[in-house]
């Protein structure tokens, strides 16, 4: 080990390892030493990607197929890679409208027909269903692609599998960094990291740092200036930013579980501590939605409105049973993350593991005292209250208790980033063309709407977005040359936060990460450096489209198209013009002319 030398202690949280108890002796608060030097392993790797969900597996699958010869090494601190879509439970994808054909990179189109390529190998679907080109396991409303987590672990570990295998990717997993050493340009040189169920420590020293973290773990470890929670008007501009801002306001967080349906059976659970309490509150409720049913009806948020409500039950169902013949699945089985199970007021960034750990722990209470609600008091259909048949799945989340292996995070630090996305640059109210912001560094899309799980300071913050870019300049600091952010912890304002988040966007900035990083290797130059310069930025962007990431919005050529690349670069070299007032690729019918792939 040549940069940690002497023993050092380093108290962590196990996340996966925290009871429902509260303050229970359960073993996820732990401590490790560092040994002498010479028993630590050490490991060189061009690329250091910290945190394995979908910004970080988007990343490494990039880099090693962007460039040949890069090295990569990824550690990931729970037993599952895939981030939000598998640890955190949330597999039933929160996506934009044209995700299916111009929304989304190629690599995350391909990603989904894997998933439901693997639905159709393992058989057990009815002919109709097999033979749907999107066919959709869980057919829940809010996306257009739901199933179980393990599927995608699976899927993800089949495309990684071949870089592994060729000795170009090593994956740590269960590892957590705890330690940095930094130049005096604050240049990382290398990262300590531990194995939290066996206390190994390995050295990584990297050429490049890509953090993929759910929460931003390397900013303070590598002392980069970064944001939590609410901003000031002060410091964004915003519209509906507070005058006021507030680090402790940071979106909720949500333990995830999953129901399956048993007529006829009762399988309620223990009632959990904390539940009266969170009764009291308020906390508890659908929110006007019938558990099976579908209507019309007032908004109660809002009464002067009238709202279209869809069944609960179908809300994130990951499986629909009818679309399989019985052999396989004999239940529906449906995935909960709802406001009623949102942790609100409880920000875990920047608290120590303790903390951390109480947090967290009521959070898990916090769900199954909804669970318990549904079961004995939720208001039935028919009439009548609870729904006992509800029963708690111990299998597709892969824990104990039921719960996520990690919970649902909406809201990292955030990068003090060369540039951060503010309101202005992406809502509606702004943007009056059909696009938002231009910028001129773009390396991905995305769209989704500004949604704010947490209080809302200003009345309005919520609201609706034009499709919108990802600025490379909102992924790299000033401060750190060889850093870049590669999940939501971007260089977004608490604001924005709300529309980045999300599943096929954290994927687009891991693309663009994973393109980033090897650029920076193969021309020797800073990633904070990258877009400085107009040939290496060309180069960057010219290479993304070319691996199908759509740096311009359009919704009628999309990255399995053949005309793609044609039609982004043309964008990109200034051929062409886009619309104020249309989507529309403007020549798209000369294009077009030679077919579409689909």
């Amino acid at each position: 080990m040549k940069y940690f030398s002497g023993a050092k202690t380093y108290q962590i949280l196990d996340v996966e390892a925290v009871s429902v108890q509260a303050a229970a002796a359960d073993g996820a608060l732990k401590s490790f030493t560092s040994p002498q030097e010479q028993e630590v392993p050490s490991l060189a790797a061009d690329i250091a990607i910290i945190g394995g969900g979908m910004g970080g597996i988007a990343a490494a699958l990039t880099a090693l197929t962007a460039d040949s010869g890069v090295s990569v090494v990824m550690t990931e601190e729970t037993s599952w890679l895939g981030g939000q879509m598998t640890s955190q439970g949330v597999s039933a994808l929160d996506e934009n409208k044209w995700v299916e054909s111009t929304g989304a990179c190629l690599s995350y189109l391909q990603l989904r027909d894997k998933l439901r390529e693997s639905y159709r190998q393992t058989g057990g679907l009815t002919p109709e269903a097999a033979q749907d080109p999107l066919l959709h396991p869980g057919r829940s409303w809010v996306t257009r692609l739901s199933f179980e987590p393990a599927r995608a672990l699976a899927v993800i570990d089949q495309m990684l599998a071949p870089y592994i295998a060729a000795g170009r990717l090593t994956i740590l997993t269960r590892s957590q960094i705890v330690d940095a050493h930094c130049r005096e340009d604050n240049r990382i040189e290398a990262l300590l990291a531990v194995n939290v169920e066996n206390g190994q420590f390995t050295e990584i020293c990297p050429k490049t740092v890509l953090d993929a973290t759910e929460l931003g773990d390397l900013f303070p470890l590598v002392k980069v200036p970064y944001y939590t929670g609410s901003d000031s008007k002060r410091l964004t501009n915003e519209s509906h930013a507070p005058e006021q801002g507030d680090p402790e306001n940071v979106q909720d967080f949500t333990y995830p579980f999953v129901l399956t349906l048993h007529a006829g059976e009762n399988h309620t659970i223990e009632k959990p501590d904390d539940y009266e309490t969170f009764k009291n509150a308020g906390k508890f409720s659908l929110f006007g939605f019938k558990m099976f049913e579908h209507y019309e009806g007032f908004d109660p948020a809002r009464p002067e409105n009238v709202k279209n409500f869809l069944p609960f039950w179908t809300y994130r169902r990951l499986i629909d049973k009818s679309l399989f013949d019985g052999s396989v699945y004999q239940f529906d089985i449906s995935m909960i993350n709802w406001d009623a199970n949102d942790l609100r007021g409880y920000n875990i960034i920047d608290k120590s593991p303790s903390i951390r750990r109480d947090y967290l722990s009521l959070a898990k209470r916090l769900s199954l005292g909804f669970l318990f609600w549904l079961q004995t008091e939720a208001p039935r259909d028919e009439g009548g209250q609870g729904y006992p048949e509800f029963k708690l799945d111990l299998t597709v989340l892969g824990t104990k208790d039921g719960l996520a292996k990690f919970p649902y995070i909406r809201e990292a630090r955030r990068l003090a980033a060369k540039t951060t996305i503010v309101e202005e640059d992406i809502v509606i109210a702004a943007n009056p063309g059909v696009r938002a912001r231009s910028f001129p560094d773009s390396v991905g899309i995305g769209h989704y709407p500004v949604d704010i799980h947490g209080r809302q300071e200003v009345e309005g913050t919520a609201q609706a977005t034009r499709p919108f870019q990802i600025p490379y300049s909102a992924l790299v600091s000033e401060h750190c040359p060889n850093l870049l952010a590669c999940c939501k912890n971007l260089g977004v304002s608490h604001i924005t936060n709300g529309s980045y988040r999300l599943h096929p966007i954290e994927w687009a900035i891991g693309v663009a990460g994973g393109v980033a990083a090897a650029l920076a290797v193969a021309e020797n130059i800073d990633l904070n450096k990258i877009a400085d310069q107009d040939a290496t930025l060309k180069k960057l962007q010219t290479t993304l489209i070319k691996l199908g990431a759509p740096l311009f919005w359009l919704d009628d050529i999309g990255p399995k198209y053949p005309q793609f690349a044609e039609a982004q670069l043309a964008i990109l070299n200034g051929r062409v013009t886009l619309s104020e007032e249309s989507l529309s690729f403007p020549s798209a019918s000369a294009l077009l002319d030679h077919g579409r792939s689909v």
